[in-house]
């Protein structure tokens, strides 16, 4: 769960997007176009995401210290969690507002050059493109077999998912802006342009709630995924481990996952073999799981031959 596909996809999502931003707000100059305004803010509100995220990698590189002693890799989900935050308030509300707005004073805002409109967001939607086909890129390692929902719903590597969904949000609003202008041209109606910006609220609006809840989850503390479970917990047993009693795991950070155990020795041991036994044992888990980088191990002897959660 290397941070460095997630920083090739934030810095292609923040050129794309900061590039975006510039055109969409030029446009909207040229047209009034209330869904090219909403697509600016939407833009700016993704470059800023994208910094946010960036942000978020650096502090959890810090070193650990007194005051954090297993480290700040937990920071990369605290700035996805913001970054919800800025799509939520930034994108989505904004967005509501000024559709609504250019609904009830259609009248009063006269749709201007929408072939410009039209011609920005053709190529808006070819950087958004280029931008989600590098985060998808970057994440199918991570993805598996696993469908993309599932990824999203189960992957601890906050960014990727963050920008997936935010690419995918901004090429559905790039089409819903296209439709409205596009719908205003053919019907000489601007309320259609304010329906599109309606729509794309609304669509932000789900993202964001569905990326708060994600990363709520992460920041509370997620434990491993079931495949990692099944993997520490195959490679335990072995050389003077007879099983596991009972065993927790929680992530740190995207790419430090904690395991504490109580794992049952062999009757008779002497302290060396114990000793031997949870040395061995570390080094399975870790070849096994390579990201178990912190691993409490208590030992007990073995008794009733019954193992739980």
């Amino acid at each position: 769960m290397s941070a460095e596909g997630s920083t090739r996809a934030i810095i292609a999502a923040l050129a794309a997007n900061a590039g975006i931003a510039v055109a969409k707000f030029v446009g909207f100059a040229i047209t009034g176009s209330s869904s090219m305004l909403a697509e600016g803010v939407h833009s700016v509100a993704d470059t800023s995401n994208q910094g946010l995220l960036l942000l978020g990698q650096k502090r959890a590189g810090q070193a650990a210290d007194r005051l954090h002693p297993f480290g700040y890799g937990r920071a990369r989900y605290f700035y996805s969690f913001v970054v919800a935050l800025v799509i939520f308030s930034l994108g989505s509300l904004f967005a509501l507002y000024e559709g609504i707005h250019k609904i009830q004073h259609s009248h009063d805002h006269e749709l201007e050059s929408p072939y410009v409109a039209i011609a920005i967001l053709l190529v808006a939607i070819a950087l958004e493109g280029y931008s989600f086909n590098t985060a998808r890129k970057e994440s199918a390692p991570l993805k598996g077999d696993s469908s993309w929902w599932s990824f999203i719903r189960t992957s601890r590597n906050p960014e990727l998912p963050v920008v997936l969904l935010e690419d995918s949000g901004a090429l559905i609003g790039l089409v819903l802006a296209l439709g409205g202008v596009g719908l205003s041209m053919a019907t000489g109606d601007a309320v259609w342009d304010g329906i599109g910006t309606v729509c794309i609220g609304a669509l932000l609006g789900i993202i964001a709630i569905v990326l708060m809840r994600e990363m709520k989850s992460l920041l509370i503390g997620e434990g491993a995924t079931e495949a990692e479970e099944a993997a520490i917990v195959a490679a335990l047993p072995g050389d003077g481990v007879v099983r596991v009693i009972h065993y927790k795991t929680q992530y740190l950070g995207p790419d430090e996952l904690m395991l504490a155990a109580k794992i049952a020795i062999e009757p008779g041991s002497s302290a060396q073999a114990i000793a031997r036994a949870i040395d061995g044992a570390e080094a399975r888990v870790r070849a096994a799981v390579p990201h178990t980088r912190v691993i409490y191990l208590e030992p007990d002897i073995d008794r009733t031959g019954a193992s739980s959660t």
